[in-house]
């Protein structure tokens, strides 16, 4: 019996494992997606990307929209797994907040394609598809929680809805605007792990010292 080239055998191991095949499919859009939105992403190089064949593909996946549904779907709940297991009630609210601040810059460093993706999703379709995943929910907590903090006179009198953005925004652009950044200073790899360390401590101070009481 002649022995399967790697392309194969790969293709052959996925087709014994629909689980395995779904998420190197949805791994391959979600950079397909990134680069280039719904509108230019092609399913001929996810399906490449992800060593299926487009029939492969459109069995999964009925078209390149719902392709593209899944892919916001999927990041939405990575982002609302990561917060799940921590038990708010427990906590203070600078406490829940910095947790929340840990977790998202986690889920930025884990997710490198996620800002790409929704800044795409942004420009062409004006958010609507975004909408539809539920990715409100963790926008609501973070409100909820200064909510607390200002009623519990630990955080000082701020808008909850506006600080959330700029929380958001405060964790999410050193990792978005990584390939602009990393041009001030060649000598600093802004990814490594003490980077890394060292941009989240500076956050979660940085965010707590501005809105405590």
């Amino acid at each position: 019996m002649p022995k399967l080239s790697n392309s194969a055998a790969k293709r052959e191991k996925q087709s014994r494992n629909p689980q395995i095949t779904k998420a190197n499919i949805l791994s391959a859009a979600i950079e397909e997606f990134a680069q280039y939105g719904l509108s230019g992403a092609r399913t001929e190089a996810i399906a490449t990307r992800s060593g299926v064949t487009k029939a492969m593909l459109c069995y999964y996946f009925k078209n390149k929209e719902t392709l593209y549904r899944s892919v916001l779907q999927q990041l939405v709940d990575d982002i609302n797994n990561a917060f799940q297991p921590i038990d708010w009630e427990r906590l203070s609210a600078d406490q829940a907040l910095e947790a929340v601040i840990r977790n998202y810059i986690g889920f930025e460093v884990s997710n490198r394609w996620h800002g790409m993706l929704w800044f795409q999703e942004a420009i062409q379709n004006q958010g609507r598809y975004g909408a539809e995943t539920g990715w409100q929910a963790g926008f609501q907590t973070i409100v909820e929680i200064l909510e607390r903090g200002i009623a519990e006179e630990k955080f000082r009198q701020v808008d909850p809805f506006l600080t959330t953005i700029n929380i958001l925004g405060v964790c999410s652009f050193y990792f978005d605007a990584h390939e602009n950044l990393k041009y001030l200073d060649p000598n600093k790899d802004l990814l490594s792990f003490d980077m890394v360390k060292q941009q989240t401590e500076t956050t979660v101070n940085f965010i707590l010292a501005g809105i405590a009481a």
